[in-house]
Formats: structure tokens, C-alpha cells, sequence
């Protein structure tokens, strides 16, 4: 019996067919306009392909974190407490909205990081954004706790396996960010004007706003 099982284990493991459908749908949900793509692409313009990659890693690292929350357990509690939802929910509408109103009120018109401290200071800063926009975002451990259940073959262990399709949906959003940083290297030059600068960080302050005000609106 024992035999079997373990059989049983590895022909999940590959289930292919189930595989492919899960990374054709995390593809498309990941290619989606968003406020992870907002900020890495303001970022990316703004305080160039360096701070761009750290705000990235930051947006990594939260999903990551989330998967884990899921797979112990912690991300059902959260979708069966109306409570913690909402206050997790509040919180993430609230720094959203504190960016966004930053970014739109106080919008830069001059770029400066050819200082070395300088430039650390403004990569720890899009570090930080990143991870803190995925970690206040409740949405996410509720898109992995009820998506992901979807793509998991029988006979498994769910917390592992679970925690390996995340890791897939990691490993497609640095993908999909890093060709938005490269495509947009190019053109930095010109995108850093300081009209351009401006109207970018006001464009993204907008949008972070109004992603505020939908995740503070949504139901729970």
C-alpha cells in the first residue's frame, strides 16, 4: 500500500495538464494592470531600473510571505474572519491612499540620484513600497486561498504544493516586471523630463487613489 502511495504522490506532482492550465491563468491574472504594475513602472521611470528591481523584489517578497501565510493555514482564517479582513482591508486602502496623495500633491520635477547614498536611500524606499503594497493587501491571500485550490492534484500535500504553485506565480511576476524595467530603460532619457517626472508621479498617484478607494469599498 505504501508503494502505491507514494506513486500516487508523484503522478500529481506532475500533473501536467493541471500545471499548464494554472500557468496559463496566473500569466494572464499577472499580466493584468494593477498597482504592483503601476509602481514598478512609475519607479522604473522615475528613480530608474535599479530602484525598479528592488521594488520588484518587495512585491516578490510580499506574495511570497502571503503564499506561506496560506500554506500554514493563516490565509483561511483570514477569509472566514469578516473582522480581520476588514481591518487588514482598511489598512491597505489607507497606505494606498497615503501614497497616492503624496505622489499627486507633492509630485517631483527633478530626479537626482547620482549620489550613491542618495540612490540607496530611494532603493530601500521602492523596496519597502513594494512589499508593504502586497503584505496591507488582504486581496492577495484571498486570490490564493480560493484560486489555487483549483490547480491542486489529489493525493498531495496541500500546505507544499500550494506554496509551489505561488512560487510559480513569483517566479512569473519578476518575469513579467523585469521585461516592463527593460522595455522602459530605453526610453528613460526622455522620461525622466521634469514635466515628464511630474505628470508620472501625479498619472500613478491617481491610480494608486482610486485602487485605494476600491479596495476600501470592496465587499468583504
Amino acid at each position: 500500500m505504501r508503494p502505491s502511495r507514494e506513486i500516487e504522490l508523484e503522478l500529481g506532482l506532475i500533473n501536467l495538464p493541471l500545471l499548464m492550465a494554472y500557468v496559463m491563468a496566473a500569466s494572464l491574472l499577472t499580466m493584468t494592470p494593477g498597482v504592483d504594475t503601476a509602481m514598478v513602472l512609475r519607479t522604473a521611470i522615475v528613480e530608474g531600473r535599479s530602484s525598479a528591481v528592488k521594488a520588484t523584489l518587495g512585491i516578490a517578497l510580499g506574495c511570497l510571505i502571503w503564499g506561506a501565510m496560506v500554506s500554514l493555514g493563516l490565509g483561511a482564517l483570514l477569509h472566514a474572519s469578516v473582522l480581520a479582513y476588514a481591518v487588514l482591508k482598511l489598512i491597505g486602502a489607507a497606505y494606498l491612499l497615503l501614497l497616492g496623495i503624496q505622489l499627486f500633491m507633492k509630485p517631483r520635477s527633478l530626479v537626482t540620484l547620482d549620489e550613491n547614498k542618495e540612490s540607496t536611500a530611494v532603493s530601500k524606499c521602492a523596496f519597502r513600497q513594494g512589499l508593504l503594497a502586497n503584505l496591507l493587501n488582504p486581496k492577495i491571500g484571498l486570490f490564493y486561498v480560493t484560486f489555487l485550490p483549483h490547480f491542486v492534484p489529489e493525493h498531495v500535500n496541500m500546505a507544499g504544493y500550494t506554496f509551489i504553485l505561488v512560487s510559480i506565480h513569483v517566479l512569473l511576476s519578476l518575469a513579467w516586471l523585469g521585461v516592463l524595467i527593460v522595455v522602459t530603460d530605453p526610453m528613460s532619457h526622455f522620461l525622466r523630463r521634469p514635466k515628464v517626472v511630474a505628470k508620472m508621479d501625479r498619472l500613478t498617484g491617481g491610480i494608486f487613489i482610486l485602487l485605494g478607494i476600491k479596495l476600501a469599498l470592496s465587499k468583504n
